[in-house]
């Protein structure tokens, strides 16, 4: 995660996940709402891997009584989030962190996007519990990251599904194929089942696939 940290690709950032994850704002719209099933008009809601604040501006926008917590571990990407709120900002504390070092309090409700995936099975079965004993009861937390078959052959074609989405909207096809090798060689990647179970392990209960966007998964879970 250490290029988040570089200005040029902090700069990028908000232009990368339209061209890269599909459905990006059709997902942070239906992440809003399976939060609002739950969360009350004066909720307040974790969001962990806040980045340059895109969700949170999303979030911020749909629901004006909503306070938010947003945690990341690169400063110069909060920096980024308080221009990206702007008139929000507000309703927004930004933490430079992890999960662990988010306050012990009892959230309505929390978030992880596009975060999970640079995360070991250890790691991600940690941040998981950290979560869940964040949360008040019954809370939801929604999560979406890279997660699809890890057979050679299957990863393969699904990587390469990836890369055409990404060319579609305008990245250069040498990039977007040193995007797949970097991607499958560099990260942790699960396969949905192994996702399914970590959330039951860290003690989430009723997990429902909600967006599945070629190699990227998206679940709602709650806290029992």
């Amino acid at each position: 995660m250490s290029s988040f940290s570089d200005p040029g690709s902090v700069a990028r950032y908000a232009e990368g996940p339209v061209r890269q994850v599909p459905g990006f704002h059709a997902l942070q719209r239906m992440a809003e709402l399976l939060l609002a099933e739950r969360v009350p008009e004066q909720g307040h809601v974790l969001v962990l891997g806040a980045g340059g604040g895109l969700e949170l501006k999303a979030f911020a926008q749909a629901r004006s009584g909503w306070r938010f917590l947003g945690v990341d571990p690169s400063a110069r990407m909060l920096t980024l989030a308080v221009d990206t709120l702007g008139p929000f900002a507000d309703r927004v504390e930004l933490l430079e962190g992890y999960i662990d070092q988010a306050p012990d309090m009892a959230f309505d409700g929390a978030t992880c996007l596009l975060t999970l995936h640079f995360l070991s099975m250890e790691q991600r079965r940690h941040t998981l519990e950290a979560l869940r004993c964040r949360l008040k009861p019954g809370a939801p937390l929604v999560v979406a990251h890279h997660s699809f078959p890890q057979d050679e052959d299957e990863k393969l074609r699904w990587l390469k599904r990836y890369a055409a989405f990404a060319a579609s909207f305008g990245v250069a096809g040498v990039d977007a194929e040193r995007a797949i090798e970097a991607i499958g060689a560099r990260l942790p990647l699960l396969a949905p089942e192994q996702e399914e179970a970590l959330l039951r392990e860290a003690g989430f209960e009723g997990s429902e696939l909600f967006y599945a966007g070629f190699t990227f998964k998206g679940w709602v879970a709650y806290a029992p």
